[in-house]
């Protein structure tokens, strides 16, 4: 099942880095368009004068309470659709993911809003990309089996059965020559098994066991400078689904209040992503 999983992701998710070099007129959010060749590149060094090529990000981590989920349409009215692509838009919503494009000027916005929203920011992660290859971005742990619904790229509501391993954010970056100071973004949520070792035979079989959500892929053309925002359309408490999985978390996180003084609260929590480019190295 595994490698049918891989050929069919691999076939539909074959266009979009085209999608993302499609002229500067923007195409329709909901147009579908198709994901690049999402296998990374060879790990040797391309250039010849010695220096990676590499892109850059800050990813911001923040979590709000799950009632005030409402309060981000003021982040989103801020944020553009335009410039991002789907492997398919309709499969993108019906999975309950949502995601919004802006410069770094928002970037104060959206967390002055989290802020009121009574939310808090958990971490910034810096991730250094080379070119053309993958990185994953640890979501949430799976201790055990689950099956998890979702909605693949064919709009088809489907289950698999994962774990034990952990819930990632896959991100890619490319860039395009001759253009300077540009690159393709591509990110999808995938389950993936941790390898500490470098041994062939069980590289192999963590592979094997990985599952590409691809109807939760998005992707954009980005400089220094620009973010994608990455939310819940809804808050929901079900782990069954790929979008409380990723987003959700139903046993809650403490928050403080920022304007009242009172201990902490426990309430369910909402995660959200801000992926900041912040260099690109050509």
């Amino acid at each position: 099942m595994s490698h049918l999983c891989k050929i069919s992701v691999l076939s539909c998710l074959s266009l979009l880095a085209t999608g993302c070099e499609t002229s500067e007129k923007s195409q329709p959010v909901r147009e579908q368009v198709k994901i690049g060749d999402l296998a990374p590149r060879s790990s040797e060094p391309a250039a010849s004068t010695g220096l990676l090529k590499t892109i850059n990000f800050d990813i911001h981590i923040y979590e709000i309470p799950a009632d005030k989920i409402s309060e981000l349409d003021a982040i989103w009215a801020a944020l553009q659709t335009e410039p991002l692509r789907f492997t398919s838009y309709p499969a993108f919503a019906d999975n309950f993911f949502r995601a919004g494009f802006g410069q770094i000027a928002v970037l104060s916005k959206i967390h002055y809003h989290l802020l009121q929203a009574g939310g808090q920011k958990v971490t910034t992660i810096s991730l250094l990309l080379q070119d053309g290859q993958t990185d994953d971005l640890p979501i949430t742990t799976l201790n055990s089996d689950r099956t998890i619904s979702f909605v693949s790229s064919k709009a088809a509501r489907e289950k698999v059965n994962i774990g034990p391993g952990i819930l990632a954010l896959r991100l890619k970056a490319q860039k395009i020559p001759p253009t300077k100071g540009v690159c393709k973004l591509i990110g999808y949520p995938v389950f993936a098994v941790p390898m500490a070792g470098s041994i062939p035979q069980l590289m192999e079989i963590a592979k094997a066991r990985e599952f590409i959500f691809d109807g939760a892929a998005f992707g954009a053309k980005i400089s220094p400078g620009e973010l994608v925002f990455l939310a819940p359309a809804g808050y929901s408490d079900n782990l069954s689904t790929l979008c409380g999985l990723f987003f959700c978390k139903p046993e809650g996180s403490l928050f403080f209040s920022a304007t009242q003084r009172k201990p902490p609260e426990r309430k369910p929590a909402v995660r959200l992503l801000v992926l900041v480019c912040t260099e690109i190295r050509d």
